[in-house]
């Protein structure tokens, strides 16, 4: 998942306009013929494209009788595109889908069921909570190609000056620590995001959520959502906490105090983790702390899973959903996820791409670790769009422009047009 990543659309979407031409209008339905497929990349177009971009030359090489033409589509805009595209014609014949995702394209039919080809032949080697995941209703839509979560990250060095000798497993723990970085580093402990995606922990924290998808229920203005953004809202007020920013900037902000040791810790994803050495705090990679995201009430540490599943368009003649299925059965090998994760420093799906080359990235090896506390969403197609409506009230509860119960309210009735058949 990468969430207020600001990315430079122009070249990208003028590329998307004029290379829009998979499915059915990518060739004949000849089987034997040549085969040209389009795929739309979503990965960072800096930091993680010309990894995918080598691996689809290997592809072609490998296999003479088929084209990958390769598009990058800026992540922030490719869901909306992707839907307008398949919804009419021009979609790609496979989409690197974030997982939140998978089940909205599904329940349209967009998505290819892969129960049983090529492209899931060895499903007994991916973590069996993100194959899950890819699934809407008993069927299996997506193949693991990336996979992320949350976690508390931090300066090890700026700790060690503060004494702090571990990482911090509560809120409380946090806040304590923030005030020792203060006095002792003289730079902010902890710097918070306003955005609803990193303020998801707090809930799954506090044994609650946006919504109880089994019951149908909204929840996100129950008196545990409550407590849980009460204890949000709380870390951007005290020694040593960094007050919210609320800008258009904030993520880079956040980011950038963090690489360059002016803040002690924050809350981060693995897709990070390349923007992390080129800090000036991390020229040592040892110095970067990675830790499961602190407990809340329920005494349990929680974190959405995240990550990106390839995905194949339903739409698409037979002759290209082949080679598609034999496209994403590539992308995902042990021998291309291994490549992938020494390239981009991004989290593998399958165990055996965990290499011991792999783990000696400090950066891996310790989200690796967090992992299992990670927590997979609901298959609700409308789970992702849920975080909408707190992105427009977050921001507003943290600058003070409004009150907690007036913006969870707000929330609330946004949230209830969105999922119209649950209750409050």
């Amino acid at each position: 998942m990468r969430r207020g990543i600001a990315a430079t659309a122009l070249v990208a979407s003028l590329a998307l306009a004029a290379t829009a031409c998979g499915g059915s209008d990518s060739g004949s339905d000849k089987s034997d013929g040549p085969v040209t497929l389009t795929w739309w990349d979503t990965s960072n177009a800096t930091n993680e494209a010309p990894t995918y971009k080598a691996l689809v030359k290997e592809f072609e090489a490998a296999n003479k009788g088929i084209k990958v033409n390769y598009v990058n589509v800026p992540f922030d805009q490719a869901q909306n595109k992707f839907d307008t595209a398949a919804g009419s014609k021009g979609a790609p014949d496979v989409l690197r889908s974030e997982v939140g995702w998978t089940p909205a394209f599904a329940k349209k039919g967009y998505f290819l069921p892969l129960d049983g080809t090529e492209a899931l032949k060895d499903q007994d080697k991916f973590q069996s909570s993100l194959i899950k995941q890819a699934q809407y209703e008993g069927k299996t839509y997506g193949v693991p190609l990336v996979t992320d979560t949350l976690a508390l990250v931090y300066n090890k060095a700026l700790f060690k000056k503060a004494g702090i000798t571990e990482a911090p497993k509560t809120w409380d723990e946090l806040k304590a620590d923030a005030a020792k970085v203060q006095d002792k580093a003289k730079v902010d402990g902890y710097w918070g995001s306003t955005q609803a995606y990193y303020a998801q922990s707090f809930l799954y924290g506090d044994g609650t959520d946006t919504v109880d998808a089994s019951a149908k229920k909204i929840t996100v203005n129950s008196p545990e959502a409550k407590k849980a953004y009460g204890t949000w809202l709380s870390l951007f007020d005290g020694k040593g906490l960094h007050k919210a920013d609320t800008t258009a900037d904030a993520y880079a902000h956040i980011q950038d105090a963090f690489v360059n040791g002016k803040v002690a810790a924050i809350i981060q994803g693995p897709w990070e983790i390349t923007n992390f050495y080129k800090g000036s705090a991390f020229k040592d990679k040892s110095n970067l702390g990675i830790a499961t995201v602190p407990a809340g009430t329920s005494g349990k540490p929680g974190a959405p899973t995240g990550g990106h599943n390839l995905s194949v368009y339903a739409g698409s003649d037979s002759a290209h959903q082949k080679a598609a299925l034999k496209f994403v059965n590539f992308m995902t090998s042990a021998k291309s996820q291994t490549q992938i994760a020494l390239k981009n420093s991004t989290l593998p799906t399958r165990d055996d791409a965990y290499t011991a080359e792999v783990k000696s990235d400090p950066g891996i090896a310790g989200f690796q670790t967090v992992l299992p506390a990670a927590r997979p969403r609901p298959a609700l197609p409308e789970y992702s769009s849920l975080w909408g409506p707190l992105d427009t009230e977050l921001p507003k509860i943290a600058g003070g422009k409004e009150s907690l119960d007036k913006g969870l309210s707000n929330a609330e009735l946004a949230i209830a047009k969105l999922v119209p058949d649950f209750s409050k």
